[in-house]
């Protein structure tokens, strides 16, 4: 009986041990043992709809037991949403936001220091400088020109090659571009004109433009999407979303302009709150996005990484994008001048905004 006992318990010790060796190497190989990461996460976010799926593949293999509520809209709207929210805000991450609207939310306290693991292999433009970050990089998007060339055709209009070319009565009401309060896209969009070509001039040359725009629509690859169909057969738009329709089939070429590419840094941060009941989940969310396999997604996506790669570049994607990135883009500056550049551009051009669904 005394023996029975004796090898029970060496059983029991044993069965203890193997589970707790079990636990160890699973929190090695993943940072997470059986039960340590369950409940729900409310991440906002602007990525792309179609694009949100195939990014959260591995998320969810990781950690099937974390609930993802995705808030999704424009990167105006989830500015505007947060900012209206403030600390009462029942978000608990920001994923690919833009970095100037970020910066905008770490202008009103609402943005909490976290380095996530990995952050050292993002490139410093990519990244805040402060330590712990308020914001980390996953990709940057570019606008350009897309263009419908067989509509141009039938016009017998050229295909224009800089934003100058824009203001020529050739181009009168065959021009759409996102609206700048409602789309990121056409905030950097503006942003970019205003410092590469000063203000002054910047606000002449949108006067001008104002004139053969027919829409200003609320989302910023919108303009590729009419520019394929040739409902307008110039939409001022993501360099990536004209390069998706190009990859359907569609007649569009994307033109980068002469005078250079406006751009932003898609980003995650952590969200400040009083009570934060699931900064373990929200931590393990942030490490989670700027990992490699998800990295290789947003590059296959936008044709550019925040950190140093060899990864193959997407078919169809032009060359010389890097190059022609706006040097010294000041996105602190736009996140500062924010609310005053919209206040005027609204009071100017806001009146040919399409109906909001």
């Amino acid at each position: 009986m005394k023996n029975h006992i004796v090898k029970l318990f060496v059983g029991v010790i044993s069965l203890m041990l193997l589970a707790a060796c079990g636990n160890s190497k699973a929190a090695s190989e993943g940072g997470k043992s059986e039960g340590e990461f369950s409940g729900e996460l409310t991440v906002y976010t602007a990525i792309e709809e179609e694009l949100i799926p195939d990014y959260l593949k591995s998320f969810n293999e990781a950690y099937p037991d974390i609930k993802l509520n995705i808030v999704r809209d424009s990167t105006g709207v989830i500015t505007a949403k947060l900012l209206s929210e403030g600390k009462n805000t029942k978000g608990d991450v920001v994923w690919g936001l833009s970095a100037s609207s970020l910066l905008a939310l770490e202008g009103k306290d609402m943005l909490q220091g976290y380095t996530p693991k990995g952050s050292d292999k993002i490139l410093p433009p990519y990244k805040d400088s402060d330590q712990p970050e308020k914001w980390i990089g996953n990709t940057a998007y570019q606008t350009g020109i897309v263009v419908n060339t067989e509509e141009l055709k039938k016009r017998n209009v050229p295909v224009p090659k800089s934003y100058e070319d824009l203001v020529k009565p050739d181009y009168k009401d065959l021009i759409v571009m996102p609206h700048p309060a409602s789309s990121g896209t056409g905030f950097l969009t503006i942003s970019a004109w205003l410092q590469m070509m000063g203000e002054e001039k910047a606000w002449d040359f949108m006067t001008k433009l104002h004139e053969n725009i027919a829409t200003y629509t609320h989302s910023g690859s919108k303009p590729a999407k009419l520019a394929a169909a040739g409902e307008y057969p110039i939409g001022i738009s993501l360099v990536y979303s004209g390069i998706q329709q190009k990859q359907t089939g569609a007649p569009v070429e994307v033109i980068l302009p002469q005078e250079g590419l406006g751009w932003d840094v898609e980003a995650n941060a952590l969200i400040k709150k009083a009570d934060m009941k699931n900064e373990k989940l929200a931590k393990a969310f942030l490490d989670w996005a700027i990992t490699d396999d998800v990295m290789k997604k947003y590059y296959d996506a936008n044709g550019f990484s925040t950190m140093k790669n060899d990864f193959e570049k997407p078919e169809g994607f032009p060359e010389g994008v890097e190059k022609k990135m706006l040097q010294g883009n000041d996105l602190k500056w736009a996140a500062e001048n924010r609310d005053d550049i919209l206040k005027t551009w609204d009071s100017q051009f806001g009146k040919k905004a399409e109906p909001k669904e």
